[in-house]
């Protein structure tokens, strides 16, 4: 059996939205020659940088970013998906002598490639599918079982992602588990960014002012004027869906949008606290102190502690 210091090393750093995890990877691939693969679950659909929060054009020309633009919005990818793709990266980025960082915010992508979740291919059957692509993300969660339901809602993105719900759904047609006995694949250093609460609530609507300043209801309006599908915007959840509501008339004003979506990103940054908690193996990092310097001391000694053993 491969030892743990015979498989690629891979550093992660993730965090909430608006938790500086971004920017922190950046700077720590930069020191250690990486590569950053992004975890997030709506970063991986082509436009909305906005909405979603994509790193700039010049922060990409600092580090290379992999799994950012690589399909159309409302493209059915599931997170085995995910996991196939970045099981080919990770070889290929240390391949190039360069260490592989996994920096974002959707728990159950990382855990996938983390933990080396074991995913069942079960063949689709076109006449169900077609049926439950009929069916509105409500309807979807409805048929879900009372586990599925739950093993969802740790990763809010995946319960209201209707493409995420219809393979859920047709899982638990076939009786197939939602995941199988892990196998990781990669020996993995954790590192888990945190801030006090008041000011991560601060941080996310400095963050969301400054979105929309830029234009991100301007992302939405013209995709939905060139004949985008509304219920893409639902499924993809978050800013989406509540700009998508705003545009629609579904709110009186500007601010009471504004309002509505700030409590719905805190929520969402609650429940992905709650995941990323439950992980044993993440260390935790105080972003209000020197995160930089202590995310390096625990780079340091994982890599030092590779090459003891």
């Amino acid at each position: 059996m491969t030892g743990t210091h015979d498989k690629i090393p891979l550093i992660v750093v993730a965090g909430t939205n608006a938790s500086g995890k971004s920017s922190l990877g950046i700077e720590l691939a930069k020191k250690y020659n990486g590569e950053i693969i992004s975890a997030d679950s709506r970063q991986i659909f082509k436009g909305f940088d906005l909405c979603c929060g994509k790193v700039t054009e010049e922060e990409r020309a600092i580090v290379p970013h992999h799994m950012l633009d690589i399909c159309e919005a409302g493209t059915p990818y599931s997170v085995s998906d995910y996991q196939k793709r970045v099981y080919e990266l990770i070889p290929q980025i240390a391949a190039r002598g360069r260490l592989p960082f996994i920096v974002g915010g959707t728990g159950l992508y990382i855990d996938a490639v983390v933990k080396g979740y074991n995913f069942t291919d079960e063949k689709i059957d076109p006449a169900f599918r077609r049926e439950l692509d009929k069916k509105t993300t409500e309807e979807l969660q409805a048929m879900l079982s009372e586990d599925a339901r739950e093993y969802l809602k740790e990763n809010n993105s995946d319960y209201n992602n209707k493409r995420r719900l219809i393979r859920v759904v047709e899982k638990e047609r076939c009786d197939s588990p939602l995941q199988t006995k892990s196998e990781p694949m990669f020996d993995a250093l954790q590192i888990g960014v945190t801030w006090p609460k008041e000011q991560l609530h601060e941080r996310i609507d400095e963050r969301l002012a400054t979105r929309l300043e830029q234009g991100m209801v301007e992302e939405i309006s013209s995709y939905l004027d060139g004949g985008g599908d509304p219920e893409v915007l639902y499924g993809l959840g978050l800013e989406y869906k509540h700009i998508a509501w705003y545009v629609e008339g579904r709110y009186a004003s500007l601010e009471e949008f504004s309002e509505a979506l700030s409590r719905a990103i805190k929520q969402f940054a609650r429940r992905q606290m709650k995941w990323f908690k439950r992980n044993e193996k993440l260390n935790w990092i105080d972003m209000s102190g020197d995160s930089f310097e202590e995310a390096c001391g625990l780079i340091d000694a994982f890599l030092e502690g590779r090459r003891a053993r």
